[in-house]
């Protein structure tokens, strides 16, 4: 194990692109930038009925999550072909001028339309923001030290992206509705200073042309995503599965599909390479991070209407139950170079991801109602878990490619991860609706939750609760299988050891 672990090894004499005093104001603005990405994620969710009962638009108000979630997802591969083309910091900049400029149009978005339209166009910057940075944090920190920066990101993003409904919630409630998109300006343009004020990128040799950007691949896989993401995130609340919207989007995201594959081969610089699927390590990483997006939905999505409706918390009481995975996530995260470097990326992901798929597994076990101790003891061992899995995977794979490559290869895991998430809410969705549909005779989880706040004690009450208890049951056990999938993908798939670069180049 231990020549495992030498020859995955950590360039000790790799440099730095940036003494650690001087890189700190731009870790800072990574910081803040995350946070802002995560942040609006969520943030609007619970400003929904302030939102509806100024602008209206209730039947088109689920695209407020929707659209941003789109635009952050099609523009990845785009935002990180683009750095590695003209540099991190220019992308960086124009994604935070973007994303401030879309946070002060919603903040004076006239109708829901608008609105929406403002939201895609904050995620386009949220694109920028996502990819870029957790690039420039592995430009930044050589090979032994970008396990405590991820680490610090990822605290920043589940910090922000669990403390996003309580902020939107007290925002809508003690101010305006707006003041949830104007709060974003000082904190980015803090941010924009910092990047502006003191990154600065390392002189690289001017090739000799400069690459040209695929503009029509760019496009096709923009549209291509758009109307795959659009089928799953809408089929079957919007429309039914197999209503001809539907159709219609699934068969022209497969046309678009295969035309992206076909221009992107013949492209001289393609925005989505072909190396990175032939690629073992890299190809392994984003179906196995593709994985992680889908089984995240479980607990991000469901458990807390299982807190409430189940267990009979309250709003603040049932974010808890989730929150306690961001306190073992990061430490775990951060602790995990102390795992990987002695027996390798592979192996301590397998580790984490199949403890990952045994805690998932073990929640449908637990007792009917139970105590509110059992769901958050499981959410603190699974970040853990996933803590152990998800940031050797990234700073394995990062390692793996010099700087030209960097940000493709990182926008393409997170791209894959981001459409993982999309698949998991369409798919756990239509197992809990088909779990409730077949105890209850119709119904979904919004109704089911609502049904059981007036309910009270009646006998009713508790047949709605065991019919919750079971869908979420269901997609804990689905969302195990996915673990389960990631865990064959890492054993079957990647390399014993990953191609580690020590030139740092």
């Amino acid at each position: 194990m231990g020549s495992t672990g030498r020859a995955q090894g950590v360039s000790d004499t790799a440099p730095a692109p940036a003494p650690p005093d001087g890189r700190r104001p731009v870790v800072a603005a990574l910081m803040l930038g995350m946070g802002l990405a995560a942040l609006d994620g969520t943030v609007v969710s619970t400003a929904v009925p302030q939102i509806v009962g100024d602008l209206g638009g209730f039947a088109v108000f689920s695209w407020l999550f929707s659209g941003y979630l789109l635009a952050v997802t099609v523009t990845l591969p785009v935002y990180g072909k683009l750095s590695d083309t003209y540099g991190r910091k220019p992308v960086l900049v124009a994604g935070i001028v973007l994303f401030l400029v879309g946070s002060l149009l919603c903040a004076f978005a006239w109708n829901m339309a608008s609105l929406i339209a403002f939201r895609v166009v904050q995620g386009l910057g949220g694109g920028a923001l996502q990819g870029t940075v957790q690039t420039i944090a592995a430009d930044l920190y050589p090979l032994k030290e970008r396990p405590r920066i991820q680490a610090r990101l990822s605290t920043v993003w589940a910090v922000s992206a669990v403390a996003g409904p309580a902020v939107g919630g007290l925002l809508a409630a003690y101010a305006d509705w707006r003041w949830i998109f104007l709060i974003n300006l000082p904190v980015g343009a803090v941010a924009l200073w910092l990047v502006v004020r003191y990154f600065t990128e390392p002189a690289r040799p001017e090739p000799a042309a400069r690459a040209r950007v695929d503009w029509p691949g760019a496009l096709l896989v923009f549209l291509a995503t758009a109307l795959l993401l659009t089928a799953l995130v809408q089929g079957g609340i919007a429309w039914p599965w197999l209503s001809a919207p539907s159709l219609a989007l699934l068969g022209a995201s497969a046309v678009l599909i295969a035309a992206t594959v076909a221009v992107e081969r013949r492209a001289a610089e393609p925005v989505i390479p072909g190396w990175v699927w032939r690629r073992r390590t890299i190809a392994a990483v984003n179906l196995a991070l593709g994985a992680l997006g889908l089984l995240m939905v479980a607990p991000t999505v469901f458990l807390p209407t299982y807190a409430q409706s189940v267990l009979g918390l309250g709003p603040i009481a049932a974010g808890f139950v989730l929150s306690v995975m961001t306190l073992s996530w990061p430490v775990s995260a951060a602790l995990s170079n102390h795992v990987y470097n002695r027996i390798g990326f592979r192996w301590t992901a397998i580790i984490g991801i199949g403890c990952a798929m045994l805690i998932l597994a073990a929640f449908p076990l637990l007792p009917y109602p139970g105590a509110a101790w059992q769901p958050a003891l499981l959410m603190l061992l699974l970040g853990a878990a996933l803590g152990l899995f998800q940031l050797p995977l990234i700073v394995g794979v990062q390692s793996t490619v010099g700087w030209s490559e960097r940000g493709t290869t990182t926008a393409s895991v997170l791209f894959c991860r981001q459409v993982g998430q999309s698949l998991g809410a369409a798919l756990f969705g239509a197992v809990a609706n088909a779990v409730l549909l077949s105890r209850l005779g119709g119904g979904d989880l919004d109704s089911v939750s609502r049904a059981l706040d007036g309910s009270g004690g009646s006998a009713a009450a508790d047949t709605l609760r065991r019919a919750v208890d079971a869908a979420v049951d269901h997609v804990y056990t689905g969302a195990a299988v996915a673990a389960g999938l990631a865990l064959l993908v890492l054993l079957f798939v990647a390399p014993k050891r990953f191609p580690v670069r020590t030139d740092e180049d």
